[in-house]
């Protein structure tokens, strides 16, 4: 979200500057080549002073981006966790990162309108910043925004390490960071931010209630009138049928040609259609069973056809997502005529469940437990229908991918799905999509739904016609922001 807003904030006239860690996948992705070591920061940590680096890189017009380094915190192999847990010393590491970003602004003397905040790890920024303002009588930034991406994830740590910010120990009461004994960054953002946004107007909303608010709810009643939804966009130039590099076929609502080819060459990864006889070779990349495929053919059809849906799933492994709805579906998936694609990774419980189901239907079930950039569009492309079972869904990306690719969504009640799909049958003239409570029973009933639908190839048509045409682009989604941030000021 933050490269793409960044970006079309850029191209409409706005000086941006973003600041992140220096991840070790970032710093060994292809911008990194051309960064420039601009900064040595000493970062005051409790008791002690701590060095840090900072690269920047100019990856486009009208914005920069500063990489803040310091191997001990960022050079691990993922950016939170083990893989199985949190880091140990998260704490630690996202106080060094947000002070370093103060200390950055102060050096740069950029002289920010907006800092915008993004989830936990920035929660504490906002004091970060007015403290160093009245430290250096300098002002920092005129306004601070405070963005909610997942209530869920709050970064709550032991008492003691509030040692680490250097605040003022007043600030640990329960009218500041503390939070049931313990230090809560994501309460510091909502509490000290000017304004607090979430990704979607539902999720605003939802986030206010017991049900979704995480324990949080009460700390959101007190800036509801500073509370905004806003829903994201997706990024045109990475996901769009038209232009999408990583298909074997291009399509657009003007000509869906190319879609039935990204469907045969769905099902040829998991060896439901034989593939063809002369495929164009190219990159090579691993293939649904593990093992190197030549590259996708550009436009061959495969000998045979299956007339049911194929439904396709993207995301990652955990309870929230829906995996224990997906593996309650089993029966209908394996005796109804329609196949199940199931991309992504997570907690070991769902992997072991899922490759277990589709070992008891190989013909009918595929899964890949792996994260593949191009696989996941290929599943958007060639899937009939898009599932995301939810059981809460602050905004949610999928479902306008899906959308645009011409691929229904078959979605639950909840967050910023219910703001970007409309149910076929509660709106029949402007549906794109089906939406059911998320419930087992529910998630049967939108997936007997998806049959019938499927069946009536006309109005799937149009539901497909209806959904590509909507404009989900961060053009469309910039306006919102723009708005908000020229009203803070």
């Amino acid at each position: 979200m933050v490269a793409a807003l960044g970006g079309t904030l850029a191209e409409r006239g706005h000086e941006v500057a973003i600041f992140m860690p220096g991840y070790r996948s970032v710093l060994d992705g292809p911008h990194a080549k051309d960064a420039e070591l601009t900064h040595r920061l000493k970062i005051e940590m409790g008791d002690a002073f701590l060095a840090g680096d900072v690269y920047t890189i100019k990856p486009r017009a009208g914005v920069t981006l500063h990489l803040i380094c310091r191997e001990e915190y960022f050079d691990r192999k993922l950016p939170y966790w083990t893989g199985e847990r949190d880091y140990d010393d998260n704490d630690a590491r996202f106080i060094f990162f947000q002070k370093a970003v103060a200390e950055l602004l102060r050096l740069t003397d950029f002289k920010a309108d907006i800092v915008h905040c993004h989830d936990w790890q920035t929660g504490l920024l906002p004091l970060f910043l007015r403290y160093a303002e009245q430290r250096y009588g300098v002002t920092l930034a005129l306004k601070t925004v405070f963005t909610i991406h997942n209530i869920a994830y709050q970064g709550i740590f032991s008492r003691k390490s509030f040692h680490l910010t250097n605040l003022p120990e007043e600030l640990m009461t329960i009218d500041g960071l503390e939070y049931y004994d313990q230090m809560c960054m994501m309460k510091a953002g909502i509490v000290f931010a000017d304004l607090v946004t979430t990704v979607s107007p539902r999720y605003a909303q939802e986030i206010q209630t017991p049900e979704f608010g995480n324990g949080m709810d009460g700390i959101i009643a007190t800036r509801v009138e500073d509370l905004h939804g806003l829903i994201n966009g997706i990024d045109t130039a990475v996901w769009n049928p038209a232009t999408d590099a990583s298909l074997p076929a291009r399509y657009s609502v003007e000509n869906m040609a190319g879609k039935a080819l990204c469907r045969e060459r769905l099902l040829q990864e998991f060896s439901w259609l034989a593939k063809p006889t002369a495929p164009v070779t190219g990159t090579k990349r691993r293939g649904a069973n593990g093992h190197t495929n030549p590259g996708l053919p550009v436009a061959t059809a495969a000998q045979g056809t299956i007339k049911g849906p194929v439904f396709g799933m993207v995301c990652r492994f955990t309870s929230s997502k829906g995996l224990d709805l997906l593996l309650g579906a089993e029966e209908f998936f394996a005796k109804e005529d329609c196949r199940l694609v199931v991309l992504g990774g997570g907690e070991k419980k769902y992997e072991e469940a899922v490759r277990a189901m589709a070992a008891r239907h190989p013909g009918k079930i595929g899964v890949c437990v792996r994260l593949d950039e191009a696989m996941s569009h290929l599943v958007e492309a060639g899937s009939d229908f898009f599932l995301m079972p939810s059981l809460f869904e602050p905004c949610g990306l999928n479902q306008m991918y899906s959308q645009a690719y011409g691929t229904v969504p078959l979605v639950s009640h909840v967050g910023g799905l219910v703001d970007t799909v409309v149910d076929i049958d509660a709106s029949p003239q402007s549906g794109t999509g089906i939406m059911f409570p998320p419930t087992q029973e529910g998630f049967n009933g939108g997936l007997r739904r998806a049959l019938g639908l499927f069946g009536d190839k006309t109005r799937y048509a149009d539901v497909q016609r209806r959904a590509m045409r909507r404009d989900f682009s961060w053009k469309t989604a910039v306006a919102a922001y723009e708005q908000l941030y020229t009203n803070a000021l």
